[in-house]
């Protein structure tokens, strides 16, 4: 007996789907003017809305064949859009958006609503790639994913959009890299708290989760992970990697890309790729956590990397080895980001130019040697200009001199596919016409539709082409949902690493009587320019604590203090006021908490110059930085005194390593605490979960190891000792019996 299975159709919100026996479900706005074919009882959509099926609508064929006849049917302008990729989008905008010319606060819009911006980058400079920030909620973000892309399916070939997000999943926020934080979803911890488990099976499940819910939100490309190996103690960007050790960050590159890359049973399409696939995006090549002195590359008293110790080549394993060969069928990162920096004189023709701009970087070493044929797109805004020394916007770094076109052209020589943070295509063009008059129109085009081929891949693989939409009652139900926050909780709990616990003081009866002082959090700017104003309140609130032990108001009626309390705030590296005063303005960067005072620092730093300044040497020697957080310090000191004899226990949050020295005397616990919800800290000190964590870097025993420790080496400091005679080197941590010794810290220890 014959069965026929005709295609069926589905009315949902917004949009149409049609569901066929032996074939991908179809997804297609009645809006867009798309039609269905129909050809040997299979349903295809008309894209092109030409009545007549095109390879590149055709989804039997292979995504690369696609992608190659698609790219040979676009124009130069259309091309020049799929490399533009968008500045920071939050849904709703209502700071800097307008819908219908007006403020959102006055329009009247719906949150999932186009912004006049988007709908202009979308249309008139053909852009596709979308940088997603903070969602009002998985079901808004949901409905403007089916706007954006009933949108882009009427224009042209219809090219969906490809939407991304810098990290979502972390429990510790932190503005400045942090900017997709926001919205229901699955809380985990930072990657340097994830570095802590020492588990990349956990990672590659972290992959898994995350990747479903980007999906139901509506998000196809991660801009992550962030595989840098941490070798400089000071880096701001730390918090972002999976810490020091090759080996570890290694693994974890693999664990996460495969975790996030790989579809499986029906999600499966082909090759490994499929509707629970997300596009990694790996950063930042050839790795970016080698910066002078620890300085920020963002701005350009950060903008040179440095390998003193010869270890260049080390830094390139978390991608050559990890990313790049992956265990799971889709074999390799689908992109690639290069850093802000200039790998100085790594370049053996000595071009020192940052890594997008560098060919030997990106063509000779990437392309080349490592055979990459994946996207490969800039950091953000390093085409644009900047302001000032200390101020941070673009980041030519190494070609400041060029004008923005002739930085764009600079970039395509070099290899990249996309410029992060460029949504107008009109610098593009002008390279293009550069390109034509070096090389001819022939070689132009070629190189042009080289990109579009690799960008427009990432898009097919995930089924894009076929169905962009997604059920925003779905993503309510997925996003964040019970389960996943349940995976997500237990991993922060994992992440915590005790790194003291003197006479066996943890875990705490419940019955315990608790004291927390309040803290001072002294005001800062944050990285977009916001103020936050000083205060003084509870890290934890009291009724949270009271769930836990009994809460006291008093050192004297306690049984023990609980102090919680930041890493120090050293600095940025670079001061304008030591500038004004006739100093070349680079100061150090403080691990402690007490002024540090760089009596050992380079003479003469090993790289520098900048068109903003006279001098090449970015030498702090002599000079001396204040904390921003002395208080903290203070505050852990006044509770032993406070509290007699009682002990006292810490819960020190970090982001990189720290000097404890200056208060560990004073703790009989200390808790290093990677970016987890407070309810994960008390978790650990009441017994109901034993801690795990290892520490993903060494932490120092002073100032001066860090000063003489190799910017590219890891595990080059001398750890500091404690007063029970326990070593806080990397891979280690304590669980309630003692030292944690166990197939972890077979693998990973040194």
């Amino acid at each position: 007996m014959v069965s026929c299975r005709h295609p069926q159709v589905h009315e949902m919100k917004g949009y149409m789907l049609i569901t066929q026996y032996h074939g991908p479900t179809l997804g297609y706005s009645p809006e867009s003017g798309v039609n269905i074919l129909y050809v040997d009882g299979k349903a295809f959509k008309d894209l092109s809305r030409d009545s007549t099926l095109q390879p590149y609508e055709d989804w039997r064929l292979p995504a690369r064949e696609r992608a190659a006849d698609l790219a040979s049917r676009l124009t130069i302008e259309e091309i020049a859009g799929l490399m533009l990729y968008s500045g920071h989008q939050p849904i709703p905008n209502t700071a800097t958006g307008h819908y219908d010319g007006k403020p959102f606060a006055e329009s009247g819009a719906d949150p999932a609503d186009l912004t006049d911006e988007q709908k202009h980058f979308l249309s008139n400079d053909n852009m596709r790639a979308v940088l997603v920030t903070k969602v009002e909620s998985p079901a808004v973000a949901a409905r403007w994913n089916n706007h954006v892309q009933a949108f882009v399916e009427g224009l042209g070939h219809g090219i969906p959009a490809n939407n991304s997000s810098d990290p979502r999943n972390e429990a510790g926020t932190a503005d400045e890299f942090l900017a997709g934080a926001g919205g229901q979803i699955s809380l985990w911890p930072r990657p340097i708290g994830l570095a802590a488990i020492m588990d990349p099976h956990l990672v590659e499940t972290f992959g898994q989760i995350a990747s479903r819910e980007y999906r139901a939100l509506g998000i196809t490309t991660a801009l992550s992970p962030q595989v840098d190996i941490a070798t400089e103690p000071r880096w701001r960007r730390v918090l972002g990697t999976f810490g020091e050790d090759p080996k570890l960050v290694t693994d974890y590159a693999r664990a996460y890309c495969d975790g996030f890359q790989t579809s499986q049973g029906k999600a499966h399409i082909a090759d490994g790729w499929g509707w629970h696939s997300v596009n990694c995006m790996v950063k930042h090549w050839p790795g970016g956590g080698s910066e002078e002195a620890g300085r920020d590359a963002h701005y350009s008293f950060g903008k040179y990397q440095i390998y003193p110790a010869g270890l260049f080549n080390q830094h390139l394993e978390p991608f050559t080895l990890g990313a790049f060969r992956l265990n799971g069928p889709t074999q390799q990162a689908s992109a690639v980001m290069g850093y802000y920096t200039v790998s100085w004189q790594i370049d053996p023709s000595g071009d020192n130019v940052a890594q997008n701009y560098s060919r030997y970087i990106i063509t000779d070493l990437l392309r080349q040697r490592e055979e990459y044929d994946g996207v490969v797109c800039t950091d953000w805004v390093v085409t644009g200009d900047y302001p000032d020394i200390d101020r941070h916007w673009g980041k030519p770094w190494g070609v400041e001199n060029l004008t923005v076109a002739q930085r764009h052209f600079r970039a395509l020589l070099a290899g990249v596919d996309m410029f992060g943070g460029n949504q107008e295509k009109e610098p593009v063009l002008d390279a293009y016409c550069m390109w034509v008059d070096t090389f001819g129109e022939q070689s132009a085009r070629q190189r042009f539709e080289k990109s579009a081929q690799r960008l427009l891949l990432n898009s097919f693989r995930l089924g894009l082409f076929e169905d962009p939409y997604t059920d925003e009652d779905e993503a309510a139900q997925i996003v964040g949902n019970p389960d996943y926050m349940r995976e997500g909780y237990d991993a922060q709990r994992q992440s915590i690493v005790m790194i003291k616990n003197h006479n066996h003081l943890l875990p705490l009866d419940k019955t315990t009587k608790v004291y927390m002082p309040q803290r001072h959090y002294p005001a800062r700017t944050g990285f977009w320019g916001e103020r936050y104003e000083a205060k003084t309140d509870y890290p934890i609130r009291p009724e949270l604590l009271a769930n836990y032990f009994t809460v006291v108001s008093s050192p004297d009626e306690a049984d023990v203090a609980i102090v919680d309390i930041d890493e120090p705030l050293g600095g940025y590296g670079y001061s304008r006021e030591d500038r004004d005063k006739g100093g070349n303005g680079y100061m150090p960067i403080s691990l402690q908490y007490r002024p540090y005072t760089a009596t050992t620092a380079r003479e003469v730093s090993i790289a520098g110059g900048d068109p903003k300044e006279s001098s090449t040497n970015r030498s702090y020697l002599g000079k001396t930085v204040k904390t921003d957080n002395e208080s903290d310090l203070d505050l852990v000191l006044l509770t032993k005194q406070q509290m007699g004899g009682k002990p006292v226990i810490v819960l020190l949050n970090l982001t990189r390593p720290a000097v404890v020295a200056e208060f560990e005397p004073a703790a009989d616990a200390i808790l290093c605490c990677l970016g987890v919800q407070n309810n994960a800290k008390l978790d650990i000190l009441a017994g109901l979960f034993e801690p795990q964590g290892l520490l993903p870097f060494q932490m120092p025993k002073d100032m001066l190891t860090v000063e003489t420790q190799q910017e590219d080496q890891p595990h080059d400091m001398l750890p500091y000792t404690d007063t029970d005679g326990n070593t806080y080197d990397f891979c280690f941590g304590l669980n309630y019996s003692g030292i944690i010794n166990d197939s972890r810290t077979a693998r990973y220890q040194r």
